[in-house]
């Protein structure tokens, strides 16, 4: 498919004449979420010109039909007679020909998607992903492009792209460069430093609990850090864009800058500061890790259909891995953060059934029609938990049979050095690069961990770098149906029921609303309602369901008031020591606390 795709693009290229593809977005009514935007495309002798607009943007790998916002749409040749047009499918807009001709197109856009990250237009910014904004056209796509607005004076335009003779306008040497470099304009501060001779730029839109001069002083020590894996930095300049907003939260990197969204009241504390300083170091990381090398299955980007490959647990997962690294390394966060959100990547997957029956191969593939609930975490994982594991499995495995001398990161390193966009990389390059660095065969080893559902022995595992996962003292067991709930007022509401646990060898499913136990009305939660009963306990559920009441019986298993936690062993050994500083960088917490 990919191959075909190149050679129509070359067979179009060959019918058409070099020239820029001018975009400009106008925004005419913020406060309705529209934009007008108008495309010229250089002069074509072909019968037809398509048009698109992607069906998903980099870096989420889902199809998000951003089609849906696209209205008003015309054709007009270069004296300005409109062209006959029709949509041919979901994304694509077919544009007739009669005789060489340029080919001019207007169309309105609604961007009132901010979590999407895609598009999204109000009174106060414009936030411009091209994926949701720009139709391009295969013909042209490797040529110049240049993108002009039109927003209110008092706003301010900031992109990764360089600027194209005014404030307001930019260029890019291609539409993937462009539909890779995203646009902030509104009202917004906006802060630039220097690093070892690299321009950096920090833009934030929305007002909200944050330190500016926090971020800033931990984002230099971040990007100081792309050393600690790769032999250069892929960039000149860089750009953060962080939004402070309402609700909407998440990520996406891009080629040269990310998005970072947050609520507003969620920069303040610091356990919300380090979530959004690893926010950034992990987009920081794919600067490298997908954008300047990437599996094949995404190499070229198709903008209207799925990408599938089996690696996207390398792309993403081993992206959340780094992360902790890079943030203990530059000093932002102390061995004890690292120590406790590693906790809660263990516990999270050891709390996942679906951890059983899914590989990281098939999870990468199934990526693009992934779904969420009780299934998904029952039979299903995710690139980002299961990759991260996987990754973290490997390294200590390549540190722990070379005394430390050698590490994933190696592993990035070379495959940042051989496989540099445009080339992509395949599940045998990666253990040719394993295979040359050890003298090793890691065939087993991935069909073990990778292939099979990982069955991560983590006791062993920690114990190479001197650390145990531990019950915390104190801890209590408790009775448990392994299922979790909501309040749901006088009911509790099953909101995820343990595959194979208690509550699902007796029937019981999500949504049904239990009434009580043992006959005695439920209390505000599963654990009040059950802190009178102990493991092994026989007990009778009334719940409704389908506006019915209904009753079961089952024995309630034992669980604890405190989830396990990783400490370091404070009898580990020399040897162990050496291997946690190997791995992480800096001492083990037993030598730092002499």
């Amino acid at each position: 498919m990919k191959k075909f795709l190149a050679l129509s693009v070359f067979a179009a290229l060959s019918q058409s004449v070099w020239a820029d593809v001018n975009y400009s977005l106008a925004v005419t009514q913020p406060e309705h979420h529209l934009g007008d935007v108008s495309v010229e495309f250089p002069q074509t002798a072909q019968a037809h010109l398509d048009v698109k607009l992607p069906a998903w943007r980099t870096g989420r790998y889902e199809i998000l039909n951003l089609a849906n916002g696209v209205r008003f749409f015309e054709a007009k040749d270069e004296n300005g007679k409109a062209l006959k047009w029709e949509k041919v499918d979901a994304s694509t807009w077919r544009v007739h020909l009669d005789e060489p001709t340029e080919v001019n197109i207007d169309y309105q856009v609604y961007a009132n998607e901010l979590g999407m990250r895609a598009r999204h237009i109000d009174d106060s910014h414009a936030f411009i992903d091209a994926s949701g904004f720009f139709m391009f056209s295969e013909s042209f796509r490797q040529e110049p492009v240049t993108v002009k607005l039109d927003v209110p004076k008092a706003w301010r335009s900031v992109s990764g792209m360089d600027n194209a003779g005014s404030k307001h306008s930019f260029k890019a040497a291609d539409y993937d460069v462009l539909v890779d470099s995203p646009i902030e304009t509104g009202i917004n501060e906006l802060h630039k430093f220097a690093v070892d001779g690299r321009d950096y730029e920090l833009v934030i839109w929305g007002e909200g609990n944050y330190d500016v001069e926090q971020m800033l002083t931990d984002l230099k020590k971040l990007v100081t850090t792309g050393s600690v894996i790769w032999d250069d930095y892929p960039y000149q300049r860089y750009v953060f864009m962080v939004h402070a907003t309402s609700g909407a939260g998440g990520a996406t990197e891009h080629i040269n800058s990310t998005i970072i969204q947050r609520p507003r009241d969620r920069f303040g504390s610091r356990e919300d500061y380090l979530a959004f300083i690893s926010t950034a170091a992990h987009e920081f990381i794919h600067t490298w890790n997908v954008k300047a090398y990437r599996p094949e299955g995404l190499v070229p980007y198709d903008y209207t259909h799925m990408n599938f490959d089996k690696l996207l647990w390398i792309a993403e997962g081993s992206t959340s891995y780094f992360e902790d690294h890079l943030m203990v390394r530059s000093g932002i966060s102390t061995t004890d953060e690292f120590l406790k959100t590693l906790t809660k990547t263990v516990n999270r997957h050891l709390l996942t059934p679906g951890r059983e029956v899914q590989s990281a191969t098939a999870t990468s593939f199934d990526k693009w029609i992934g779904q969420g609930g009780d299934h998904a975490r029952n039979y299903s994982t995710n690139i980002y938990l299961e990759g991260s594991l996987i990754s973290m499995a490997l390294d200590i495995d390549l540190l722990d049979k070379s005394q430390g001398k050698q590490s994933y990161r190696d592993v990035h390193r070379a495959l940042y050095n051989k496989y540099k966009m445009p080339h992509g990389f395949s599940v045998t390059d990666v253990k040719n690069i394993l295979k040359d660095l050890t003298g090793r065969d890691y065939s087993q080893w991935w069909a073990t961990n990778v292939d099979a559902p990982a069955a991560i022995d983590f006791d062993a595992l920690f114990a190479k770098v001197g650390l145990e996962l531990v019950r915390p003292k104190g801890a209590k067991a408790v009775a448990s149906i392994d299922a979790s709930a909501k309040n749901s007022g006088e009911l509790l509401t099953l909101t995820h029921v343990r595959r194979d646990g208690a509550a699902w060898q007796a029937g019981l499913t999500t949504d049904d609303k239990i009434v009580a136990i043992n006959k005695k009305h439920v209390g505000k939660d599963l654990t009040s309602s059950l802190e009178t009963f102990k493991a092994g306990d026989k007990v009778t559920i009334d719940f409704i369901r389908r506006d019915a009441l209904q009753s079961s019986t089952l024995v309630l298993s034992e669980d604890f008031d405190k989830d396990k936690k990783l400490v370091a062993n404070k009898d580990a050994t020399t040897q162990q020591m050496a291997l946690f500083k190997a791995w992480m960088g800096v001492e083990h917490p037993n030598l730092a606390k002499k």
